[in-house]
């Protein structure tokens, strides 16, 4: 099966994941369609030749949505039925159209996979040494080469991991009667030990 079919039906995967999120009347299923959306992205990183981002796009997606079901399940919801906006629903398909057409440009237009090899991996390899001085070139081109990148990818991940810890934690909330009761009112030393 030819790489670029496979990319155009991942992404109008993506694209039906979003719009099933968008018009799904239960948040849960819109939560597990744009989760769906985030999967199908990661699937189209690894195609690309870009595992550290699909590793990324995996654990923000999965961190994303723990976090997501765990607001929708714990929140009341109330929705009512409206019209479709006709014009929003025109201007989605325009955009839809528009972005269909420049993935086909920028796919006809692509270097084929696998031909020539290393068009892009070969300058870092045959120059890590001499420009960063790293004897490992996976650490040279990680670290000095793409650092930002890499900064980024950590920054992503790190936030996320903060982000599920802050919502999925439960310390110390107590109700008021619960802060009463554990806390007694202490009596002052005069009346403390006065007698009957």
């Amino acid at each position: 099966m030819d790489i670029v079919l496979v990319l155009y039906l991942l992404i109008g995967f993506m694209i039906v994941a979003a719009v099933i999120a968008i018009e799904a009347k239960d948040l849960l299923s819109s939560v597990v369609s744009v989760s769906a959306a985030g999967a199908g992205l990661s699937i189209v990183f690894l195609l690309l030749g870009a595992p550290d981002l699909a590793i990324t796009q995996v654990v923000v997606e999965v961190l994303s949505l723990v976090i997501l079901i765990r607001a929708t399940v714990t929140r009341k919801d109330t929705t009512y039925d409206s019209r479709p906006n006709t014009f929003a629903v025109a201007g989605g398909l325009v955009f839809c159209a528009l972005l269909c057409a420049v993935c086909y440009y920028a796919f006809a237009h692509m270097v084929p996979f696998g031909d020539p090899k290393m068009t892009m991996g070969m300058p870092y390899l045959m120059n890590t040494f001499e420009r960063t001085g790293a004897a490992n070139a996976v650490m040279g081109t990680i670290l000095d080469f793409r650092a930002y990148d890499t900064l980024g990818e950590a920054t992503v991940i790190f936030a996320s991991i903060i982000g599920a810890y802050v919502l999925l934690r439960h310390v110390g909330r107590r109700s008021a009667a619960d802060q009463e009761s554990a806390s007694p009112t202490r009596k002052s030393s005069a009346t403390e030990w006065r007698t009957p």
